[in-house]
C-alpha cells in the first residue's frame, strides 16, 4: 500500500494537539538542529529511528555513546539517531509515527496517559533529573529558594517541557503559586546563557554542558542541583527518573524482538559507563560536543554521571515521585492521580533479559 499523506498529516496534527501544553522534551534543541546521524555499519537486522531531545546533552549521552561504541550493530539492529530540531519534539514525532522511539524524560509517559495515550519507558537511563536551577550571579543574594521565585523571570527550555514541570513544582513546594512568576522559554545552550547574561531571566533550569559553561564564566550560581540521586531527593522528595528510551506500547508489543535488541545495546552502554572514567567517556563522544574544551566537557560528565542507572531498570519509588510532582500543578494530572496506572508507564521486561543475557 502507498503511504497516505492525509492520514500522516492528521496523525501529526493530533499529536500536536495532544501535546499542548506539552510542547517539548526537557531542554529542547540545545543548539542548532542536527541532521540525522548515520547508523554506522549496517547489519542484518531491523531498522529503527530514534528521536533524541538534544543529542549533545549529557543527560541523553547514552544514545550517542551506544552508537559510538558500536553496540547497536552488535545487538543486531540498525539505529538512526535524530536530534530534535527547533519547533519539533521527540514525543510529537513518536506519536505521529515518524520515529519508533524517543529519548526524553519519563514524565511524559504519565502526562500522555492522562491524555489517553499509551507510551512506556523501555530503558530507564537515569534516576535523577540531571537538571540544575541556576541563578544569575547578580540575583544570587535575592533568590535563595523557590520561595523567592515570586515576581521573577525564570528560564525554561519551552513552556510545557520537563524543565517547566520541575520549575513549577519547586515554586509550589516552596509556597509560590505558578501564577506568581513568569516562565520564559529560552531554549538551552547558548540561548540560555545569553538570556542569563543579558538579564532576560533571573534564574533558570538547564543541564550540562551548559551548567559547566555558566559556572566557568562566573555568570551564575547553583540553587538546586538535581544531577545526583541525593540532589533529587533534596529538591523533589525522592528519586525522579528522567531520561529514558520510551516507545508506543502497541509498537513494543508488536516488535518485541527489536525492542529487546535495543534494550541489550543500551544496557550494555550503561554498564560500560559505570566502569569508565568521565575522561574515557568524553573521548568516545563527537569532538564538537566539547565546546568548552575537553577538560570542561569531562567535568560536566563527571558532575552528571551519578544520575545514570547501571542496568536500565526503573527505580522502585521513582514513578510515584514523578506522579506527585505532576499532580502538584499539572492541570491534566492534578486531582486525577487515582486514574493513572503507573505500571503501564514503564516496563522492566526487556532490561531484565538484557541484564541476564
Amino acid at each position: 500500500m502507498r503511504p497516505n499523506p492525509t492520514g500522516r498529516a492528521a496523525a501529526t496534527a493530533l499529536a500536536a494537539v495532544l501535546l499542548l501544553p506539552l510542547t517539548a522534551c526537557a531542554n529542547d534543541a540545545a543548539s542548532a538542529s542536527h541532521a540525522a546521524v548515520p547508523a554506522g555499519q549496517q547489519v542484518d537486522g531491523p531498522k529503527v529511528k530514534i528521536m533524541v531531545g538534544g543529542l549533545d546533552k549529557v543527560i541523553y549521552l547514552p544514545a550517542m555513546l551506544t552508537q559510538r561504541l558500536g553496540y547497536f550493530g552488535e545487538a543486531g539492529v540498525n539505529v538512526e539517531l535524530m536530534s530534535e530540531p527547533a519547533g519539533v519534539n521527540a514525543t510529537t514525532a513518536l506519536l505521529a509515527g515518524d520515529v519508533q522511539g524517543a529519548v526524553g524524560f519519563y514524565d511524559h509517559t504519565i502526562d500522555l496517559q492522562a491524555k489517553g495515550k499509551n507510551v512506556e519507558s523501555v530503558v530507564q537511563f537515569s534516576q535523577a533529573p540531571g537538571e540544575v536551577e541556576i541563578v544569575s550571579t547578580k540575583q544570587a543574594e535575592a533568590i535563595r529558594s523557590g520561595a523567592d521565585f515570586k515576581g521573577r523571570k525564570l528560564g525554561v527550555t519551552s513552556i510545557g517541557s520537563s524543565t517547566d514541570f520541575l520549575t513549577k513544582y519547586l515554586a509550589v513546594k516552596n509556597g509560590t503559586a505558578v501564577s506568581e512568576f513568569s516562565p520564559i522559554a529560552v531554549g538551552a545552550g547558548q540561548t540560555f546563557i545569553a538570556a542569563l547574561q543579558q538579564g532576560s531571566i533571573d534564574a533558570g533550569m538547564t543541564t550540562d554542558p551548559t551548567v559547566a559553561t555558566i559556572l566557568d564564566k562566573g555568570l551564575g550560581k547553583i540553587l538546586y542541583d538535581m544531577r545526583t540521586p541525593q540532589g533529587s531527593r533534596d529538591a523533589l522528595g525522592g528519586l525522579y527518573p528522567s531520561s529514558s528510551l520510551y516507545m508506543n506500547t502497541d509498537w513494543v508489543e508488536k516488535n518485541k524482538d527489536t525492542t529487546q535488541k535495543l534494550a541489550n545495546a543500551f544496557v550494555k552502554t550503561l554498564k560500560w559507563m559505570s566502569g569508565h572514567t568521565p575522561e574515557e567517556i568524553a573521548a568516545k563522544m563527537p569532538a564538537d560536543y566539547a565546546q568548552g574544551g575537553a577538560e570542561q566537557y569531562a567535568a560536566a560528565i563527571k558532575a552528571t554521571l551519578p544520575m545514570f542507572t547501571t542496568d536500565g531498570v526503573m527505580p522502585a519509588d521513582g514513578p510515584r515521585t514523578v506522579l506527585a510532582v505532576l499532580a502538584a500543578f499539572h492541570p491534566d494530572v492534578k486531582g486525577k492521580e487515582g486514574t493513572i496506572d503507573l505500571a503501564r508507564t514503564y516496563t522492566t521486561e526487556f532490561v531484565g533479559k538484557a541484564a541476564t543475557g
